[in-house]
């Protein structure tokens, strides 16, 4: 279900569509009551029947409002409206990473300003990710 341009979802209105991936589509859209542009990532309507994928777009929701940093764009809530279950998100105008890529290889300065690496055992890894899942 692709959205078209003017449609509305609680106080957004649709725009544009900016991307999409496996586990959604993402707007670009007009918050008409804060007047402010947002990103809806919204979940595709055959998976917002399935429990288990809905599960799945919650837990992404719980996720990603844990998470604060300047490389993670903020979630300002998870909604539904007409049957159809979305994120509204923090929208940052910019580059895909695919984008990117395609201008070639991205050198260490640019991927770390600063020249800061901060490295992650895998079993550290995985347990911070296993937490973050467990915010179901």
């Amino acid at each position: 279900m692709t959205l078209e341009r003017g449609t509305r979802l609680g106080p957004y209105e649709v725009t544009a569509q900016i991307g999409a991936g496996g586990m959604g589509e993402v707007y670009r859209a007009r918050d008409t009551k804060l007047e402010r542009d947002v990103a809806l990532k919204v979940l595709p309507e055959d998976f917002a029947t399935d429990p288990e994928r809905l599960a799945r777009f919650q837990r992404e929701a719980k996720v990603l409002a844990s998470l604060n940093h300047p490389n993670i764009a903020t979630l300002y809530g998870f909604e539904e409206a007409d049957g159809i279950h979305y994120l509204e998100m923090e929208l940052v105008d910019g580059q895909t990473l695919a984008e990117r890529i395609a201008q070639g290889a991205i050198s260490i300065d640019e991927a770390l300003p600063g020249g800061k690496l901060k490295i992650f055992h895998q079993d550290a890894w995985e347990a911070f990710v296993s937490k973050a899942l467990e915010v179901s």
